[in-house]
Formats: structure tokens, sequence, C-alpha cells
């Protein structure tokens, strides 16, 4: 199987972005299933339902969020009746959505994705290695499960590393969002599961994490609060990472990285 997944789309140019270049990817690298982070693309903060909505009919499967994931209040409604669209899996019992869904294939292949949040540096929610513990229990890589793809979204590199070592083998993507900077650590993991600490993101590298430079800074010089960040609209670089799995086990053939336009080197994984 071949999946691609698009880290955090920032602002309307990183949406304008991987809706006008997935169904082309798609078709280029011959993808089975795609999955995208969307929790900053309404205007830097949440997603709105009209942004899912128009990112799965671009070609996404499955849509993440984050810790901005309420930053919309329209979403809330929306979450509850979009089983592809999902928040971290560790908010409190309670919390509307889920954190994990299986999407069944045209061919009848059934893949599971699922969302945590860490907590190094984040919100003090439950715990993220607990419930992906228990999440996975209910399904197994390579039966009930052709592939099992994990967003990891948290702040620390231990963390993410952490988190990638305890459940290799059982998965056959784990990729780190949040950071919006892509990590050089792509690697398939000594178990057989595809590892990134970070995707990277979707949105204009000309700026600060995807926002205009001058007041994300400005932040920094002062320790003032200032005006409401806003994002960068320059052009927008598309980050994602790539992974074939195999038939029989769902367990990592190879991991490449993808970039596609604006600032960043470009890279294209081999088809």
């Amino acid at each position: 199987m071949r999946i691609l997944f698009l880290g955090d789309i920032v602002g309307r140019c990183g949406r304008d972005a991987v809706v006008a270049a997935l169904p082309t990817l798609r078709e280029r690298l011959r993808l089975d299933f795609v999955v995208v982070n969307a929790e900053n693309a309404a205007h830097g903060f949440g997603l709105t339902p009209e942004m899912a909505r128009a990112l799965f009919a671009a070609g996404a499967d499955v849509l993440t969020l984050g810790n901005h994931a309420w930053d919309r209040r329209e979403i809330i409604p929306y979450i509850a009746t979009a089983p592809r669209l999902l928040r971290p899996l560790n908010y409190p019992p309670g919390t509307p959505g889920a954190g994990s869904t299986v999407v069944e294939l045209a061919d009848g292949r059934r893949v599971l994705v699922l969302c945590a949040m860490g907590r190094l540096f984040m919100d003090a929610i439950d715990c993220p290695f607990r419930a992906t513990r228990d999440e996975l229990a209910r399904h197994r890589l390579g039966a009930t499960a052709a592939a099992v793809v994990i967003d990891f979204h948290a702040e620390a590199t231990s963390e993410k590393l952490a988190f990638g070592h305890s459940f290799d083998g059982q998965a056959s993507l784990i990729v780190g969002t949040h950071t919006h900077c892509p990590s050089a650590d792509h690697m398939v993991l000594s178990g057989g599961t595809a590892f990134q600490s970070d995707v990277g993101m979707c949105g204009d590298y000309d700026s600060v994490i995807g926002m205009q430079k001058t007041g994300a800074a400005a932040r920094f010089w002062s320790h003032l609060p200032g005006a409401h960040l806003a994002p960068a609209e320059g052009e927008a670089t598309i980050c994602g990472t790539f992974v074939e799995t195999a038939d029989a086990t769902g367990l990592a053939l190879r991991v490449e990285p993808l970039r596609q336009g604006g600032r960043l080197s470009p890279v294209l994984p081999a088809v």
C-alpha cells in the first residue's frame, strides 16, 4: 500500500496548495491512502467544516487535528457527524468526536488511523501512550488492518521518539506533527514501522512556523502580548511523508519525505 501523510496546513496558502496539488499527487505517486493534518487551516487556528469538506473533496481520506482542534467552535457539531475527522484520542472521556477511525478502501482493505497528542510542553491531558496502547489492542496490523497510520501531535522530539519506539511493529507509519519544521530523521525502525519526528507544514516558510514574521518576532523581543498572529500568505511548501508497505504484514518497506513548492529544497518520492 502507498500512503501519504501531509503535515499541518497553515492558513489559506497552505489550504489552496494542498487542494490544488493533492489530485495530481494521488495520481503521480499512485497513492492508496492520504492523511492530512488540518488543525491550523483556518487562518492559522483550527478548522471549519467548509474547509474540511474541501480537503476531503480534493482527495484526503482522513483529516487529523491537535491542540487547536476547538479554536473554531463550528467544528464541534460537525466533528460528531464526520468520522474521518479526528481529534486527539487522549482528550478526556466525553470530548466530542473520535481519536481513531477505520476506513475501508474500495478493494476491501482496511486502514486504521489514530491521532494522539503529547504532554511535554503541551496541555495536561490524558496519557497518549496508554490511550494508544488500548486502541491498538483492538486491531492487529496485517490482519484486521492492512495498514495503521498514527499522527502524534507533540512538541518534544524526545517524546516523539519514545512514542515511535514504544509502538514499533504495531503501525505502518508514525509521524510527528505540531512543530511545523520537517525533520531529517525519516527511517524504518527496527520493528518495521516508518517514523519521522516531524513531517513539517503545508504553508509559507518565509515566516515563523507559518505566521507572519513581524508580529511573531515582536513577541520574543518585548515578551508582551501583541497583535493577533496571522498566517503568512506567500507561496506554500507542501511537506509530507510517503510510505510504501508490505501487503502481507502492513509494515513499511520504505519511507521518503515529500517537499514541493515554496522555499524549501524539493523532494519527490521515487515511483
